[in-house]
């Protein structure tokens, strides 16, 4: 296995981490945003009020955007096993 094939696999699985927790983060950013802006308005400083939306929020960001994460890993990890008989050479004797 060379390095640029090396790379193209950790590329990949970077790429592939990135897209598939990106909903649920930003999600949760935005979440913890409108909270935050909420508590400031309100003089509300609750360190725990945000917990249990943030939780929520991204229960059902995980309900909406599971197929598409569960897809996405299903095509990287096909693609990478069907690719898997280049990343191995043949011993030489």
């Amino acid at each position: 296995m060379t390095e640029g094939q090396v790379l193209d696999v950790m590329r990949d699985g970077f790429y592939n981490i990135i897209i598939c927790s990106a909903p649920m983060l930003l999600i949760s950013l935005v979440v913890g945003l409108v909270i935050s802006i909420f508590q400031t308005v309100t003089s509300i400083q609750e360190q725990t009020l945000t917990f249990v939306p943030k939780i929520l929020s991204i229960f059902i960001a995980l309900l909406v955007f599971g197929s598409f994460i569960m897809n996405t890993l299903i095509n990287y990890v096909a693609n990478t096993w069907s690719n898997f008989s280049q990343f191995i050479r043949p011993v030489s004797s």
